[in-house]
């Protein structure tokens, strides 16, 4: 058989109605939608991986940070597992979303860490049915948190480049129950109260009395009530019309600004820095937990030998996971304070550390400018193995830059027992 040209028509003409560069535009449309199809196979079953590292991680928070810590209510577990906490920090710090620390959010702000989220929602005790309050919104991961309890959510934030963000960021994750508004918490909502439960994540130096009076007969409040960096939660809980009162573990929050802040007495001297209840003796709640030093994780009295005072404070931890700590923030002027001493008791027991800065055994000086943005950190002892009783000086620089700090001593993420007492830091001027 001759060779012969071939034509496409010749070899498609089985449709001798269709023109060649319809069967080639169809041709090319189909491969180009195997190749979507293929690429949208690819791209969701890398989103499905993501989604899993989410939530393995998010579980590991809850087992690690929340139950290990004695947070039980399940209605309050569920929710911490379900809501995306990585959505809520800035894009710089989605690797850390699910870290048991506070985070920044900009604008002078921070997202709270894990525990304490879960500490102040179970205090709260909010049930489905209920309508809550919330005064601070910040990034919305606390309204969010209650969204998934409760039928209505109100927050007020009174930044509005935060209360913007918030608002868009919950409407994205479809949180319809929740309603944001811009303005100054201390008024509260009067339009929708009463409510069933109020939560202030920002602290005023007494309750605003606004907010007490938007509080529903049986209604509770958890709130950060104090000076500027010495705060306790009080719960508040209305019956038979009177307020009742109780002191509850000590915390540190930004302040409620506004009216708040104007009404504020008690203002702290960043040029005299001093630890609070640094002898560990006084603890006013019989709560176990030392008054003045926020954020205690694995720490308990001890009184055997004691070095000072009634008792001192004990750090022991059992697991490199884990975390044991006590904190304490203070005002501080860099330029006028260019170090601090420290002079304490010391005594450990089969001290490991763990891995990192943060694996470490020792007094750790966070500093933060003016703006509240993290200058870095000084850190004295990285303590290892076992050592009697000691009476310990450190010295650590102040950065001239500082105005504000948070002092963070214990075991951190190091195994072993570690005592502590009679701490006491004295400023030394430039």
């Amino acid at each position: 058989m001759p060779n012969l040209p071939i034509h496409l028509n010749d070899v498609l003409g089985v449709f001798p109605a269709v023109p060649a560069g319809a069967v080639l535009r169809r041709a090319f449309c189909s491969l180009s939608l195997v190749v979507l199809s293929l690429l949208s196979g690819i791209i969701s079953s890398e989103a499905q991986a993501q989604r899993s590292r989410w939530e393995v991680l998010r579980e590991q928070m809850v087992v690690t940070a929340l139950e290990a810590e004695g947070i039980s209510n399940p209605l309050v577990l569920n929710a911490m597992r379900a809501v995306p906490r990585h959505e809520f920090v800035r894009s710089a710090d989605r690797a850390r979303g699910y870290e048991d620390s506070a985070l920044p959010i900009g604008y002078q702000q921070t997202i709270s860490p894990p525990y304490v989220v879960a500490y102040m929602t179970e205090v709260l005790d909010p049930l489905p049915e209920h309508r809550v309050l919330e005064i601070g919104t910040g990034s919305g991961y606390q309204a969010a948190v209650l969204g998934q309890i409760c039928s209505e959510v109100y927050t007020i934030e009174i930044v509005p480049e935060l209360a913007r963000q918030a608002k868009k960021r919950l409407q994205e994750l479809e949180y319809a129950n929740i309603e944001v508004r811009e303005g100054d918490g201390y008024l509260g909502w009067p339009e929708h109260a009463p409510f069933d439960r109020i939560i202030v994540t920002c602290s005023p130096e007494n309750v605003p009395q606004p907010l007490v009076d938007q509080l529903r007969e049986g209604g509770r409040m958890i709130i950060p009530v104090g000076e500027r960096y010495q705060q306790a939660f009080h719960l508040l809980t209305r019956v038979d019309g009177k307020l009742e009162s109780e002191k509850l573990i000590s915390t540190l929050f930004v302040p409620m600004t506004g009216e708040s802040e104007e009404r504020r007495l008690v203002l702290p001297d960043p040029r005299r820095p001093t630890l609070v209840n640094g002898s560990f003796d006084i603890d006013e709640n019989d709560d176990g937990r030392a008054d003045g030093w926020h954020y205690q994780r694995n720490t308990s009295f001890a009184t055997e030998d004691v070095m000072d005072g009634e008792q001192y404070l004990r750090f022991e931890n059992q697991s490199h996971e884990s975390i044991s700590q006590a904190l304490q923030g203070m005002a501080v002027d860099g330029r006028t304070i260019g170090a601090l001493n420290f002079h304490y008791w010391l005594r450990h027991e089969s001290i490991v550390p763990g891995p990192g800065a943060g694996g470490q055994a020792g007094i750790i000086v966070h500093f933060y400018d003016n703006q509240r943005r993290e200058l870095g950190t000084q850190m004295v002892g990285r303590w290892r193995g076992s050592l009697g009783w000691q009476d310990v000086r450190s010295l650590i620089a102040v950065p001239p830059a500082a105005r504000e700090m948070i002092v963070r001593i214990g075991l951190n993420g190091a195994t072993g027992v570690l005592d502590m007492d009679n701490l006491r830091m004295l400023p030394i001027l430039r």
